[in-house]
């Protein structure tokens, strides 16, 4: 398979070009040819016209590129050779939604033909991708795994926003379902991936490595935001502690704060999903997932009681909110918690304005039911800098005094202005 594909006998087909498809897709038709798939129509215009729909990418990113992009299903039976980088989200019962990796899979099935490959990028359980997806597989194409077609996984790693760690400077997780496809595979990815491969021992090793990595920053990440909790009863700046715990040699260097996107907030669902049905109850995993997602509700409620000990009347209280991305410098909302931020203080009665230089309005609205506002007009009795783009990054006390009433609130999530604060009533985690 990597022979033919390099000599481009056969057709690599990505399926699905979000975050993760899309640089996969153009890494790959700079050596082999590549067909990108994707089941909105909008998008792929946009991609045929060099337009990275999620702002990720330029347009010399598509440059030189042996690639055909399409939403017709029936360009992918040219393929032989698919890599399925769809997203697994959750349910309204944070239980793992299948679906679109399901209806891919049932998509390749359907044009899937003896000898071909198929290589599963979606974080899942382990256990996923041969339980779920490879029966679906035979169902769809009358063929028989492994005999008639071959299976593999090769977890995602791509970091939104990151221009230093980027696909091809991360070393790639490789697994097949026997030792010939394990080869393979992982030759095929050493094409494009500078960092080198790691040929994990099986699938369901693939499968368990990725859904750690998230779980343990998640984890991570749970502990701060519980330190900052009990710090702020004892007044004391949990970034602070956190610098000086740091200036020893193996302290890991985890912040508190809002935790969502579509991994981190995301991927531990499905490590206690499948964990549950062999009996177990993951509680440490659990317990980090129950305290970053309340985060949002517990800040909410701090800067309601600082507003309520200023201000007789919440209701004539104006916020600003600044950030409603999931994290700093992209223009993805998926699992956005800020946006819990905004919908608790509105529970209040205060008027809340959201700011975000990097977000689409129209989709903001869509998603959670408030529009951004294109330039904050003050004064605001709180303003929460929310998310770390570079644009608030660089902002100045004297900006905020400009659109701060007398003795209003900046709240800090990510304790960027703690040492650049001393006229401003100032709080942060």
């Amino acid at each position: 398979m990597f022979e033919e594909l390099t000599k481009k006998k056969k057709t690599m087909a990505v399926i699905g070009l979000g975050y993760v498809g899309l640089p996969i897709a153009l890494e790959f038709a700079k050596k082999i040819r590549v067909i990108g798939f994707d089941i909105r129509e909008d998008r792929i215009t946009l991609m045929r016209n060099n337009i990275d729909p999620s702002n990720e990418l330029e347009a010399k990113d598509f440059k030189g590129c042996d690639i055909t992009f399409t939403a017709s299903a029936d360009d992918l039976k040219e393929a032989s050779f698919y890599v399925v980088a769809v997203p697994t989200p959750i349910d309204e019962h944070k239980k793992p939604d299948l679906r679109p990796l399901l209806s891919a899979t049932r998509t390749v099935g359907k044009v899937l033909k003896q000898g071909d490959y198929v290589v599963y990028e979606s974080t899942v359980y382990p256990g996923a991708t041969e339980e779920d997806c490879v029966p679906l597989l035979e169902e769809m194409s009358g063929l028989e795994f492994i005999t008639d077609f071959k299976v593999g996984f090769s977890p995602e790693r791509i970091n939104p926003g990151d221009k230093k760690h980027t696909l091809t400077k991360i070393t790639k997780v490789t697994s097949g379902c026997d030792e010939v496809s394990s080869e393979e595979i992982a030759k095929t990815y050493e094409m494009v991936i500078e960092a080198g491969v790691y040929r994990a021992s099986s699938i369901k090793v693939a499968e368990a490595a990725k859904i750690i990595e998230n779980s343990q920053r998640d984890i991570n990440i749970a502990f701060m935001n519980e330190l900052s909790m009990i710090f702020n009863k004892m007044n004391i700046n949990t970034f602070e502690v956190l610098e000086a715990a740091g200036t020893k040699w193996n302290f890991l260097p985890f912040f508190p704060g809002l935790v969502g996107g579509h991994c981190i907030g995301v991927d531990p669902y499905y490590l206690t999903h499948k964990s549950a049905m062999y009996g177990h109850h993951a509680q440490i995993i659990n317990a980090g997932r129950g305290i970053n997602d309340g985060m949002a509700a517990w800040i909410a409620k701090q800067i309601t009681v600082k507003l309520s000990n200023l201000y007789t009347n919440l209701k004539e209280c104006r916020i600003l909110v600044m950030g409603t991305t999931f994290k700093e410098n992209v223009s993805d909302i998926r699992n956005s918690k800020v946006a819990d931020v905004v919908y608790e203080l509105k529970e209040f009665g205060m008027l809340v304005e959201v700011a975000d230089p990097c977000a689409d309005s129209g989709e903001v609205l869509e998603e959670y039911g408030y529009e951004l506002i294109e330039q904050p007009v003050g004064p605001y009795h709180a303003i929460i800098v929310a998310v770390s783009h570079d644009e608030f990054v660089a902002l100045k006390e004297d900006d905020f005094i400009k659109m701060i009433v007398p003795g209003g609130i900046l709240a800090d999530l990510k304790g960027i202005f703690r040492d650049k604060i001393s006229q401003l009533n100032y709080w942060s985690l």
